[in-house]
């Protein structure tokens, strides 16, 4: 199709993280045993929280949410790189495109949202136990997973159609292994400044909204966790958070350093690999690091497997 002596791009060319054809072979197989791995954890952990009634309690309610927000997260991209590099075919529609783009906003953002609220069902657990079963109620739970995807297809949304209208009538070919913001955002002939305010507003909300949610729920779990007398009372209540914690720690850290910068800044060459971080690696640890920090997990599972 010819506009004004410039050719639309009807479909994008996803480079991946290397051309390199000896490559190949080993980021296929990496990224079928990290998708495999995610998705058999994460399906694991949420059929444990379904049939053990032992887990069932808001606290499980969330982590079984954000099992499934971790399936989508990883599943948004690695099965068409995975394609790509068994097909050697890197070719990708315009449609599919920002479809996938769509569905990687919707569920990072999603994870965002729902780590805040799983830092506030902690600082409710730990800093008001006895008030933890009213404030907590099923209803109420059920209600802040269904805003925090409420939320986060409103700013997919935003995103996506911002994205499609812009022009792309240049090089279409994205140094990268999916859609992402910022790669198509290069890519695009027409102005951009637009995207740019709205990510660094908007998106910078989403963001720094619920990370922030979760530095007060800390610090007050801090402050309550040094009130308990015993050093044992101590640690269990810590224990608790430990596994929460480095999920934010890995999930937000990374995803605030791509971000948030200028996209003047932004090098694909060598930042497409952070991105792996909170789109495969975090979706693939999560349940290893609840299941693994957590002794109800283990002694559900145990119960499950029938294992002594």
């Amino acid at each position: 199709m010819v506009e004004n002596n410039r050719t639309t791009v009807m479909e994008f060319i996803l480079l991946g993280l290397s051309d390199d054809p000896g490559q190949q072979p080993v980021l296929f197989a990496s990224f079928l045993i990290a998708y495999l791995l995610g998705l058999l954890g994460n399906l694991l952990i949420m059929t444990l929280i379904s049939i053990d009634p032992a887990l069932h309690s808001p606290m499980y309610l969330f982590i079984a949410t954000l099992n499934i927000v971790d399936i989508g997260l990883i599943s948004s991209a690695v099965p068409k790189m995975l394609i790509n590099i068994y097909t050697n075919k890197k070719a990708i529609s315009f449609v599919a495109c920002i479809a996938q783009l769509y569905f990687f906003v919707f569920f990072a953002g999603s994870e965002c949202v729902l780590l805040a609220v799983m830092a506030f069902d902690r600082y409710v657990a730990i800093s008001l136990p006895l008030r933890y079963s009213v404030i907590m109620r099923t209803n109420v739970c059920l209600d802040l997973v269904l805003a925090s995807f409420t939320i986060s297809f409103l700013h997919a949304l935003l995103h996506t159609l911002l994205m499609a209208r812009l022009s792309f009538c240049g090089p279409n070919r994205i140094l990268h292994y999916f859609c992402d913001i910022a790669p198509l955002l290069k890519l695009s002939c027409t102005d951009t400044s637009i995207n740019e305010l709205v990510i660094f507003t908007e998106g910078s909300l989403l963001v720094m909204v619920p990370f922030l949610a979760v530095l007060i729920s800390y610090a007050c779990i801090l402050v309550a966790i040094l009130r308990i007398q015993s050093t044992k009372g101590r640690y269990q209540a810590f224990s608790t958070c430990s596994s929460h914690l480095t999920v934010v720690t890995l999930f937000f850290g990374t995803l605030m350093f791509m971000y948030f910068r200028p996209l003047s800044s932004y090098s694909l060459s060598q930042e497409r690999m952070v991105t792996v971080v909170y789109n495969v690696l975090a979706p693939m640890l999560n349940p290893f690091i609840y299941s693994l920090r957590n002794k109800q997990v283990k002694d559900s599972m145990r119960r499950v497997l029938g294992l002594p």
